[in-house]
């Protein structure tokens, strides 16, 4: 990245802004702007999320919030209720409440005499969650947003399920909201009143898990905020991205497809990362394109924002199976508008081993498999965050408990971009079944890197609202929707699809082992086919190189370490996935505080026995300045039986090495057809 520091605008910064909201509780927030904005107001953008602007984020806020302010905005970064230095308690995500706030906070900007009443949203994640979902609420002062990596379907398309399938990440979230919610904020801003607020937060605490786990079925509790309900309730201008290896990859040619504002789509090759910092490479000049934006949105410059294709995107080239990529080859392609009409769908009959060639007339054949719980274990996380590497290994060994198909081998190259699909005439043996789906580059060599992977609950075949038991014996019709893609297949590689009846860790087992039959004279994958293009193409070269300003000065006093371990006992058959993400003890320079985060994941089984499964988050948070020294330590067990969730969570807080605070859950949800 090329740091920055002669920008249009010479900016100061308020490191700590108390922002009223309706029922007297004040929001922190932290405000770079041009220091000529209260003699000539400019428009505002907020950073609206719940991972602590005075430390946690700082580093990363000093390198883009700086460089937007510096062209001529006020950029405010302000924590979410219960987090940081505001007040109050952070009860679960995405509330009525959270979004209520932020549209006093956008209220509150837009009569700030350094504000000129105009306003956007940006971030990434949670950030962009936020910025879509208030776009969604129409607040009169909200001109336009700039989103990464978020969805507008919080139950089919988030961390929690996929296809009616739990996610091992619902848990894992739930573990890092566990820890960040129940932090304590800075006495060097807050003073005294830090102890009060911070037992505050511990008291009315709860793992956010529960509530997950009590929502297994398309609800009104996933329907609030799902902008999918209703995309007519956007009416601002929309830039949107993502990253192929990112667990949001889908969301940004949904809200192209379905918006009818002035809209752009971007998806890099990237993990949970904003562009500009995007791994694996190449990073982009992102924030350029955010600036432009702003500019032509917020103070109504005609500068070819809206020029070019409606979505840009990474074509991926082959790769070899990694679970980490310093690059990604490949090149940037345009389309117009989405869907495109370039893109056409290809449907490729099954038969026995093979994904046949189109309209080839195939005979009736049952090919069954009935899955390992060691099926999973080289998945990869659902979204890459690139630390542990964290992406698929070689799937040859998951595709041993599969049921496999493959083409011949390429005679010329192919290339896919958007969402390919599983047509699927089965049945199975048990009343609840999953499948899941995988696609992948099958190298001359025999390795095969994962391209795109979905998963499917069967009891929900029909629809994720109202599940239904499997008849055992009965033939049911089923498609399975694979994550978008953009991926090219040179010739002399095989395309590869695999079947198979659980994924663990990656997806929660459903209560026992699945045989699944699948009958291939009714069952097709269909590819979306994007035609060969020109070389001219091929050289476009449409971004500029990553810009930010220096970052904030940090050092570590107790070094990062991490850990992706995939553990198996040949004597008692247990298998375990291990994963360590220590930060280590970064001291902030500027402000004389020690932070250390460490967290930790288990997901373990023994053999086949699907009551065996167990996950495990837990996490340290450590906050230290002279004697101030404040840590709280958290897990959270997830296991199971036939019929129900069984969760075991600790929470303990401590100032020094005295324990202060202390909870535990011991809870059952039972399952509802998962």
């Amino acid at each position: 990245m090329r740091f920055v520091t002669n920008l249009p605008h010479k900016t100061e910064e308020e490191e700590h802004v108390r922002i009223p909201v309706s029922d007297g509780t004040h929001l922190a927030a932290r405000i770079w702007r041009p220091v000529t904005a209260p003699e000539e107001p400019v428009p505002a953008v907020l950073e609206y999320i719940p991972y602590r602007k005075r430390d946690l984020t700082a580093v990363r806020d000093s390198m883009h919030h700086p460089y937007i302010a510096g062209h001529g905005y006020a950029c405010v970064r302000v924590d979410l209720r219960g987090t940081g230095e505001s007040e109050g308690v952070l009860a679960d995500e995405y509330l009525d409440l959270e979004q209520s706030d932020a549209e006093d906070v956008i209220a509150w900007l837009a009569e700030q005499p350094w504000c000129n009443g105009r306003v956007g949203m940006m971030g990434i994640s949670w950030g962009a969650f936020s910025a879509l979902q208030v776009a969604a609420r129409r607040p009169p002062n909200l001109d336009a947003i700039v989103i990464a990596s978020f969805t507008d379907d919080r139950y089919a398309d988030d961390m929690h399920y996929m296809g009616g399938c739990l996610l091992s990440d619902n848990l894992a979230e739930a573990g890092t909201m566990f820890a960040y919610s129940t932090c304590p904020p800075d006495p060097a801003l807050v003073g005294e009143r830090w102890r009060d607020m911070w037992l505050e937060r511990l008291e009315h605490t709860r793992p956010w898990a529960l509530e997950w786990l009590r929502h297994q079925r398309r609800d009104d509790y996933w329907r609030h905020a799902s902008v999918c309900e209703d995309y007519q309730s956007v009416r601002c201008p929309v830039l949107a991205s993502s990253g192929w290896a990112d667990g949001y990859s889908n969301a940004v040619t949904r809200l192209l497809a379905n918006l009818d504002v002035p809209r752009k789509g971007l998806i890099g090759p990237w993990s949970h990362k904003f562009p500009h910092l995007g791994q694996p490479g190449p990073a982009i000049g992102y924030l350029q394109e955010v600036v432009r934006w702003w500019d032509h949105w917020l103070k109504d410059e005609d500068n070819g924002a809206m020029d070019g294709p409606m979505l840009r995107t990474w074509m991926q080239e082959s790769v070899p199976p990694s679970t980490s990529y310093e690059e990604r080859p490949g090149r940037w392609v345009g389309e117009q508008t989405w869907p495109s009409p370039d893109i056409r769908p290809v449907s490729h009959p099954l038969s026995r081993h093979t994904v046949n060639p189109p309209g080839t007339t195939v005979g009736e054949e049952e090919l069954t498999v009935q899955s390992p719980l060691s099926v999973g274990q080289f998945a990869g996380k659902w979204a890459s965050y690139s630390a542990p590497p964290d992406l698929p290994y070689d799937q040859r060994e998951e595709d041993g408990g599969s049921l496999v198909f493959d083409t011949e081998a390429l005679t010329e190259r192919v290339e896919i971009l958007g969402t390919p699909t599983v047509e699927l005439d089965f049945s199975v043996n048990e009343p609840v079944a999953m499948v899941a789906a995988r696609l992948s580059d099958v190298a001359p060599d025999g390795s095969a890197t994962r391209v795109t992977y979905g998963l499917l609950n069967l009891t929900r075949r029909d629809g994720t609202g109202e599940p239904e038991p499997l008849e055992p014996g009965r033939r049911y019709r089923a498609t399975v929707q694979l994550n978008g893609v953009g991926q090219a297949f040179p010739p002399g590689h095989r395309i590869r699809l695999s079947l198979s009846t659980s994924y663990w860790p990656l997806a929660w087992p459903p209560p026992k082992p699945v045989l699944l039959s699948v009958y291939a004279c009714n069952s097709a994958l269909t590819l979306p086919v994007r035609p060969a293009s020109e070389e001219g193409e091929m050289r476009s070269k449409p971004f500029e190189e990553p810009e930010g300003t220096p970052p904030i000065e940090v050092s570590y006093k107790t070094p990062v370490d991490s850990r992706w371990e995939v553990r198996r006992d040949l004597v008692d058959y247990g298998s375990a996935l291990e994963i360590l993400k220590d930060a280590g003890t970064v001291h902030f320079e500027d402000i004389d505080l020690d932070v250390h985060r460490k967290a930790f994941e288990r997901y373990d089984s023994v053999a086949d026995d699907f009551e065996s499964v167990r996950g495990e988050s837990a996490w340290t948070m450590a906050f230290s300045r002279d004697e101030w020294n404040v840590r709280t330590e958290t897990r959270t067990v997830l296991t199971s039986t036939g019929s129900d969730f069984v969760l075991h969570a600790t929470l303990d807080g401590y100032e020094g090495d005295q324990r202060v605070f202390s909870r535990t859950w011991n809870e059952r949800v039972p399952r509802d057809f998962v």
